[in-house]
């Protein structure tokens, strides 16, 4: 599996977010019966100024979230709850970017008293999750997708976030 992490802000290099980021998308796909091998992801590892200026130009939100999503694809399920359309890694290879934020990150998990890896490692399983399709716009799709993010923390030795 190739993760391509962009450091943007430096803050993130002590965090080891290759290897995070590595180890959650690793975990994400092979829950998901993906081989990892077969896809690309980009990673981008930013400050809230930076992601705010994404979230204003994507989303039509000027302020900072904690983590972005751009899948290469359309994979949602058009029925609520169902599972996404899996990719086909002989059509398609790079599944698509995540962008997320030092600050917002970081402001979440002290609030929460959460370490800082635990909580990041969470947010890269959800944006991986959003990149292949899951979401949380409607009541049993977030049902799913973060029952999805409980079981894939879980192997991690991650306690439930929510």
């Amino acid at each position: 599996m190739t993760v391509d992490v962009i450091l943007e802000d430096g803050r993130w290099s002590s965090l080891g977010l290759d290897e995070m980021a590595q180890r959650a998308a690793l975990a994400t796909l092979t829950h998901l019966d993906l081989d990892p091998n077969a896809f690309e992801i980009s990673v981008l590892a930013c400050d809230d100024a930076r992601i705010a200026t994404l979230n204003g130009d994507f989303r039509d939100k000027p302020d900072p979230t904690n983590v972005l999503s751009w899948p290469s694809a359309e994979r949602a399920a058009a029925v609520e709850g169902a599972t996404p359309n899996a990719p086909d890694p002989a059509q398609e290879t790079e599944l698509g970017d995540i962008a997320i934020a030092y600050d917002t990150c970081l402001r979440e998990a002290e609030a929460a008293g959460r370490p800082m890896a635990d909580h990041v490692t969470h947010l890269v399983v959800h944006g991986v999750l959003h990149l292949l399709g899951y979401d949380h716009e409607r009541d049993l799709d977030a049902t799913l997708m973060e029952g999805l993010e409980v079981e894939i923390l879980g192997k991690l030795g991650l306690p439930d976030p929510y």
